[in-house]
């Protein structure tokens, strides 16, 4: 379809993702006359393998506990999560014939377990309420009138006018699914600040590589993590997950602090140390204990076995090279020094760390049109009439478990109300 030159709509949206698709529901339910551009052949690329392809739609926390999941500017989301929560997430959901089903931490997923019925729904909700879609039409510039954003112009040489347009183009992570960052240089065009982008929610890179490669595809259940600069200074903390990779680290603890990796290299913080607790319940001095204890009573087994009794064989082997060779004997004959340093080994596994992952593989995008620039009740922009935005494109992210599906779904609604002269109370 060839919208140019034509007046199309009241709200155009620019962007076919989760932020995008509520934003045009939204608008369409106040009586707005909606169009949807979208650059991909079909909408919601990136929805359709969120969540390993279960897409993790929200997350039952209260309000207060999910600002703590958003360390990429929290508190400017308040009042969207507000207008449109988790639990308005889920009926909406719900009146759509999707049923939802909660998990482990709070986590909500469709309960088919299938993203690809979300992003189906939500389709033909929206074309069912007349919004008309326009596939493989990538916004490239805005018009305006004056200081008011009046629509955009597609690569193909469309022109779509409108009365308001919402970004919600998505960030720069997983460019294959469409995010390329191309809402970034829209805003520009409107005079916005781009906060520099970093990866999140990314695994971490290790220097060991021959340690990486002897642990790879090891999981480790519920330990912590311990973020270290080169001066041995904590910066922060994260228990949960981790597997092991032939790079580095994945896994829910590891890609919670990838926030913190990422942004300490780019202001060239320096070496950075993990030091992951694997008993993170039991006590060193504790550990030494039931160590000696279990040497008293097995006197006859190595060293190496006995630390096998305590961790996975392959770390244990690791662990345990790392004691003196006179350290391997038989653990009735080993001190209590040695099982002093047993009990180390055992509790504690020290990793250096070189960065993240790439951008291009990260979960999210750190950074952003920055939000100084947008009115946090309306999602509106300050410096440029008819301009919203919604979703990942600006400078908020948060960490796993449905929290950043929500930020979307939430932003979305906000903006497509208020672009549509209904601002949410």
């Amino acid at each position: 379809m060839n919208g140019a030159g034509k007046d199309l709509s009241g709200v155009l949206v620019i962007g076919g993702g989760p932020a995008g698709m509520f934003a045009a529901a939204a608008a369409s339910l106040s009586g707005a006359r909606v169009t949807l551009l979208e650059k991909n052949g079909r909408p919601g690329r990136k929805m359709s393998i969120a969540g390993g392809g279960r897409c993790n739609l929200t997350n039952t926390a209260s309000l207060p506990e999910f600002i703590k999941n958003i360390p990429g500017n929290g508190k400017f989301l308040f009042g969207a999560l507000s207008r449109f929560s988790n639990d308005d997430c889920i009926n909406f959901f719900k009146s759509l014939g999707v049923r939802t089903k909660e998990e482990e931490h709070g986590q909500v997923f469709p309960a088919g377990g299938r993203a690809g019925d979300v992003v189906t729904a939500l389709e033909k909700y929206l074309l069912g309420a007349g919004v008309r879609i326009f596939y493989r039409a990538g916004a490239t510039e805005l018009l305006f009138a004056g200081r008011r954003c009046r629509g955009a112009g597609t690569a193909g040489g469309g022109v779509f006018r409108s009365k308001s347009v919402i970004i919600a183009t998505g960030g720069a992570s997983y460019p294959q699914t469409g995010s390329t960052g191309d809402g970034y240089l829209l805003a520009q065009q409107a005079g916005h600040r781009i906060v520099p982008l970093l990866p999140g929610l990314s695994p971490l890179c290790c220097r060991d590589k021959q340690l990486c490669g002897q642990l790879q595809g090891l999981s480790l259940k519920d330990i912590v993590l311990t973020l270290f600069d080169g001066e041995g200074k904590r910066i922060a903390a994260e228990q949960g997950d981790v597997v092991f990779t032939h790079f580095g680290v994945s896994g829910p603890a590891a890609l919670k602090l990838s926030r913190a990796v990422s942004t300490q290299t780019a202001a060239g913080g320096g070496s950075l140390r993990l030091l992951a607790d694997v008993l993170p319940d039991v006590a060193e001095d504790a550990l030494a204990g039931e160590l000696l204890s279990a040497a008293a009573a097995q006197p006859g087994k190595s060293i190496l076995n006995l630390i096998k009794q305590f961790l996975p064989g392959r770390l244990a082997i690791v662990q345990a090279g790392k004691l003196p060779l006179a350290q391997h004997g038989k653990a009735g004959q080993a001190g209590k020094e040695t099982w002093r340093k047993v009990a180390r080994l055992i509790k504690y596994l020290p990793l250096a760390v070189t960065g993240t992952r790439p951008l291009s593989e990260a979960m999210v995008t750190v950074g952003g049109v920055s939000v100084d620039g947008i009115d946090p009740r309306t999602m509106a922009s300050r410096l440029a009439e008819g301009l919203y935005f919604a979703g990942e494109v600006m400078d908020v992210d948060a960490y796993t478990g449905g929290f950043n599906m929500q930020i979307a779904f939430s932003t979305g609604w906000v903006a497509g109300r208020s672009a549509a002269g209904r601002p949410c109370r």
